[in-house]
């Protein structure tokens, strides 16, 4: 078993012995084999189990487990028992939840912790000591305690917000892929457009700008690329740092999505210009995210887009050659490294009564704007 506190990485300090028991919401008065007796699993399921929950094993029988720990671990053995899923499965499901709560939890922390500093840094400034405030990489000890202070008063209050958001993303999820399986039924297709977004000259920036800076920026770029991909019904699946990953069912939504991205960060006094890249075809989506030739064409086409521009390929180009409110400039055939040849289209809004097309399509009414339809 392991010591729920350590995250798996790091001993439990001072702030962790003070604020673990409220965290938890049980006092640590399990040992191990009380865990694994209680929940009527074999030390070494148990062990499984907590190795699946990202913890290392450790092999110490002090009082380190809750209750929640032993009802936990019951619950996971009842659903194999039960024939629900094999331990396999089971395990593997326990992984996800625990991947996505450890980068969860670092998450808010992290943004507990920055109001946190901003706050304290205002006050000091407010006093005319402002000389500490330099970027420092790990919170400092003052602000670490009044984090994990926070934290164990909201605890309570967020631990039905996380369920409540689990159950709407997990609906969304079993939504699309029923509309898979059956695209006709639903007015669906299987086809998906995918884009990537990333700023421009990023690399220059981490050199010039202190952590806090850097931190606040990307921070910016993405609660900004959110707002954006989310107001056009698409799906946000990953950040990295200075790029996003998202995808839409339709080519029109998708569009708009990459043009709206290009202007909200051109009009932006902080973050510096994105560049855009979208493909349009099958996908293979695993562990949350997306794989296959589409996301890696629309990666590659991000990587030789110009600075505030939108490139698309050739699939989603005929799609939207169809629509009113885009323009489509065809660019010259490129080779793509892992992907091949590729001839793609610059995108824009459309200006004025007349658009230009890769397909030479007639222009349709200007006053239809492009819709956005929910990736669901």
């Amino acid at each position: 078993m392991t010591e729920p506190g350590s995250a798996g990485t790091e001993p439990a300090g001072r702030v962790s012995e003070d604020y673990t028991e409220q965290l938890l919401g049980r006092p640590l008065d399990l040992r191990r084999r009380d865990v694994s007796r209680g929940a009527e699993v074999s030390l070494l399921s148990a062990r499984k189990f907590w190795h699946a929950l990202g913890f290392p094993v450790v092999d110490t029988d002090d009082e380190l487990f809750t209750e929640a720990d032993q009802k936990a671990l019951a619950a996971v053995a009842g659903i194999v028992r039960d024939g629900l899923l094999d331990e396999q499965t089971a395990l593997a499901m326990t992984r996800a939840f625990a991947r996505s709560a450890d980068r969860l939890a670092g998450w808010q922390s992290q943004l507990i912790a920055e109001a946190v500093e901003t706050h304290m840094t205002a006050a000091l400034a407010d006093e005319g000591d402002d000389d500490d405030h330099e970027s420092r990489s790990v919170p400092s000890l003052e602000t670490a305690t009044e984090t994990a202070k926070r934290l164990a008063v909201l605890t309570d209050r967020l631990e039905p917000l996380l369920v409540y958001a689990w159950r709407r993303h997990l609906s969304a999820t079993v939504a699309r892929m029923l509309a898979d399986a059956d695209p006709e039924a639903y007015g669906m297709t299987k086809m998906r457009s995918v884009g990537f977004a990333d700023l421009v000259n990023f690399t220059a920036l981490v050199r010039r700008m202190s952590e806090r800076d850097l931190a606040r920026l990307v921070s910016r770029f993405e609660a900004l690329s959110a707002d954006v991909i989310t107001a056009h019904g698409g799906r946000l699946i990953k950040t990295v740092g200075d790029e996003v990953l998202f995808t839409t069912v339709g080519a029109a939504p998708a569009a708009a999505i990459a043009l709206d991205l290009v202007e909200t960060m051109t009009n932006d006094d902080v973050l510096p210009d994105v560049r855009c890249g979208m493909a349009r075809g099958p996908i293979i989506s695993r562990l949350g995210d997306v794989f296959g030739t589409t996301v890696n064409r629309a990666s590659r086409l991000t990587a030789v887009a110009q600075a505030g521009s939108v490139l698309v390929d050739a699939t989603m180009a005929r799609e939207l050659a169809s629509l009113s409110g885009f323009e489509l400039t065809g660019q010259r055939r490129r080779i793509l490294r892992g992907v091949g040849p590729v001839t793609p289209s610059l995108l824009r809004r459309a200006t004025s009564a007349g658009r230009r097309s890769v397909s030479g399509a007639p222009a349709p009414d200007p006053t239809h704007r492009a819709g956005s339809s929910a990736d669901t």
